[in-house]
């Protein structure tokens, strides 16, 4: 008899901690990268590149455990610290949440944890195809310096709008009943557009407007919308780095990062949604939240941004913070709706 689907609200029952097919999966990953990297040479790119591993282990672990893909941390350390294009650093963040957000993906499934699947099937859809078309006909076109600053106050006013919503985003008030067409719609807009106008600039960005749809609009609990936006970015990171591979190709100096931060994150990532599912999650994304702000102040300083730059950057800033914020009174109006039409 075929098990019933887990609900975005139901905790009881996960498989066990390291289940099975986990274990195999991460046999098959680490044979695979040795294969990769000591039998085909790249070794000392590994080691040459020892510092995005150590940042990736700290990214990874964000990446598992909140709803931002490692690209939060890899991004601004290959950008800010280590002064590389932004091109480099958004095909870093595909190329490096393609190994690790796949490898939680699979330790999600494997635990059967609760995913938002209504949301999630027409936000993969949705991203498989707006991706692509953004990646080819947008982000080339869009300044490097642009770029950079899409990231950084993408992330800030997140941050900032993750801080006031706190508490809506760890304690949302579910729904009496579902509401599938307004869920599959929402799913599919996140995926397409999501995809097509960040995701495709920045390699990240996606999984985190998932998570506020499911959490401020569709009343998920928290854990289950992380889940659900690991294995968005996750699908979107693959389709990101295919289309950029295929398209335009993917520069050596990703690859050389790539060799050294690969065996951390395919362990890493997993880790982290291991963390998600048992710790409390306030302290994480309140950790998180600070670091997308602290992003934002190094790199206006890192790109010396003052008088007008800066003026129009702060503007920005404060339109995508009250942008979350209306999603999260949005919620609250449909909820207060909701709970009337029932009574």
């Amino acid at each position: 008899m075929r098990s019933a689907p887990v609900s975005p609200n139901d905790h009881s029952n996960p498989s066990p901690i390291l289940p099975r097919p986990f274990l195999g999966w991460l046999a098959l990953v680490y044979l695979a990268l040795g294969v990769l990297i000591i039998g085909g040479g790249h070794f000392g790119d590994a080691v040459a590149n020892w510092p995005i591993a150590v940042a990736m282990a700290i990214g990874s672990y964000i990446a598992g455990s909140t709803p931002m893909g490692g690209g939060t941390i890899g991004f601004p350390v290959l950008v800010l610290v280590f002064d590389a294009p932004a091109v480099i650093g958004r095909d870093f963040s595909f190329a490096i949440q393609a190994i690790g957000m796949t490898s939680a993906s699979v330790y999600i499934l494997a635990r059967r944890l609760p995913i938002a699947w209504r949301v999630l099937g027409p936000a993969m859809l949705g991203s498989v195809f707006g991706t692509p078309l953004g990646a080819i006909f947008i982000a080339p076109h869009v300044d490097d310096l642009l770029v950079k600053l899409l990231f950084a106050i993408t992330w800030a006013g997140f941050g900032i709008a993750q801080l006031r919503l706190m508490r809506d985003l760890l304690e949302p008030e579910p729904f009496a009943r579902a509401h599938p067409n307004f869920e599959r719609a929402a799913g599919a807009l996140v995926g397409f557009f999501g995809g097509l106008l960040i995701a495709s600039i920045t390699g990240v960005g996606i999984d985190m407007l998932l998570f506020v749809t499911l959490v401020l609009l569709v009343r998920v609990d928290a854990r289950c919308g992380i889940a659900s936006s690991v294995l968005l970015m996750a699908v979107t990171s693959v389709v990101g780095l295919a289309t950029n591979a295929l398209a335009f190709g993917i520069p050596s100096e990703v690859w050389s990062n790539w060799y050294a931060a690969a065996p951390v994150v395919a362990l890493g990532a997993p880790l982290g949604a291991l963390a998600a599912s048992i710790i409390p999650r306030g302290i994480s994304l309140g950790i998180v939240s600070t670091l997308c702000v602290v992003q934002f102040v190094a790199f206006c300083a890192a790109e010396r941004i003052a008088g007008w730059p800066l003026a129009i950057s702060l503007i920005a800033l404060a339109v995508t913070t009250m942008a979350f914020s209306f999603v999260g009174r949005w919620g609250d109006r449909r909820t207060r709706r909701l709970a009337s039409e029932s009574t």
